[in-house]
C-alpha cells in the first residue's frame, strides 16, 4: 500500500518559556507569609501555570521529601507574584485567585530540593513555520605508513558528536500575553532554564484532545540565541527566532 505524504499543515510548535524553572529548600519557605524564595532573575510571569515536585538536585531525578503543606505534587497552580530581584513567589490554586495558604516548610534533605516549573507545553498559535537541523561531526582517523599502491589512499572517518539548531518564524500580536511575543523577549533572558520546545511534524487529535501517542514530535531543552525582526508596511510583523538544543532531543516519529 502506498504511503501518504505528510504536509506542513499538520505541524505545530509547543513551548515552555525560558527562565521558568527554579529550585528552593525548606529554609526558603516563609509559611507565615505564604511565600517561598526561588532563584533570582528568573522569568516567571503573573498567571503562569506551574507545578511543584521534590527532586534530587544532583541529577534531576525524582527525590525524596515532602512538599510544604498546602502545595500538592503534580497539581497545577498559578503565579500571583514573582519578584525578580529577590526571587520571592506566591501562587494560587486558580488563575487570579487567592494566595495558597502554606502551613509548614516541608522536608527535603540535601541533595533533595523542591522544584517549581512551568506546568506543561503550550501551543504557540502565531507560528508561520519552523525548522530543525541535526548534524554529526566527522572525526578523521586516517593512519599513516600504508604501503603505496596504484591509487591514492582515501582518508578514514568515524562519526562524532551530534549537534542541532533550529528556527521559527512567529508573528507579533497586540496581545501582551501572547507566547509568540514572549519568545522574542526570552532571547534576552539571561537565565534560560526551563525553555523547552516540542516541535510537531504530525499533530493528531482524538476527540478534540492532542494525542501524543499518535502524533510525531521532537522535544528538547533549548537556548534561544537570536531574534531577527522584519517590519515593513506591506506584511504582518514577523520575527525569526533561532535556538539550539542543550541536551539530546527526544525523537518520537512513530505513531505508537
Amino acid at each position: 500500500m502506498a504511503a501518504t505524504v505528510l504536509s506542513g499543515t499538520s505541524g505545530a510548535l509547543y513551548y515552555k518559556p525560558a527562565g521558568t524553572l527554579g529550585q528552593f529548600a525548606p529554609a526558603d519557605v516563609d509559611f507565615a507569609n505564604d511565600t517561598f524564595t526561588v532563584a533570582t532573575y528568573l522569568n516567571f510571569k503573573v498567571g503562569d501555570p506551574v507545578v511543584f515536585s521534590v527532586i534530587n538536585a544532583t541529577d534531576g531525578s525524582a527525590g525524596t521529601g515532602t512538599l510544604p503543606a498546602g502545595i500538592a505534587d503534580s497539581t497545577t497552580y498559578y503565579v500571583i507574584s514573582y519578584t525578580a530581584s529577590t526571587g520571592d513567589m506566591q501562587v494560587s490554586a486558580t488563575s487570579g485567585g487567592a494566595t495558597i495558604t502554606i502551613t509548614d516548610a516541608g522536608t527535603a534533605t540535601a541533595p533533595n530540593k523542591f522544584q517549581v516549573e512551568y506546568a506543561s507545553f503550550a501551543s504557540v498559535a502565531q507560528v508561520r513555520e519552523w525548522n530543525f537541523e541535526v548534524t554529526r561531526d566527522e572525526l578523521d582517523v586516517t593512519t599513516i605508513g600504508n604501503t603505496p599502491g596504484q591509487y591514492v589512499p582515501f582518508k578514514t572517518f568515524i562519526s562524532g558528536f551530534a549537534d542541532g539548531s533550529g528556527s521559527a518564524t512567529v508573528y507579533f500580536t497586540d496581545s501582551d500575553d501572547s507566547l509568540s511575543n514572549r519568545m522574542v523577549e526570552d532571547v534576552l533572558q539571561r537565565i534560560q532554564t526551563g525553555a523547552k520546545f516540542k516541535l510537531y511534524t504530525d499533530q493528531v487529535f482524538s476527540s478534540g484532545t492532542l494525542n501524543d501517542t499518535l502524533s510525531r514530535s521532537i522535544e528538547f531543552e533549548a537556548n534561544l540565541t537570536s531574534a531577527n525582526l522584519a517590519i515593513n508596511p506591506d506584511d504582518a510583523q514577523s520575527v525569526e527566532i533561532n535556538f539550539r538544543p542543550t541536551s539530546t532531543p527526544t525523537f518520537d516519529l512513530a505513531r505508537s
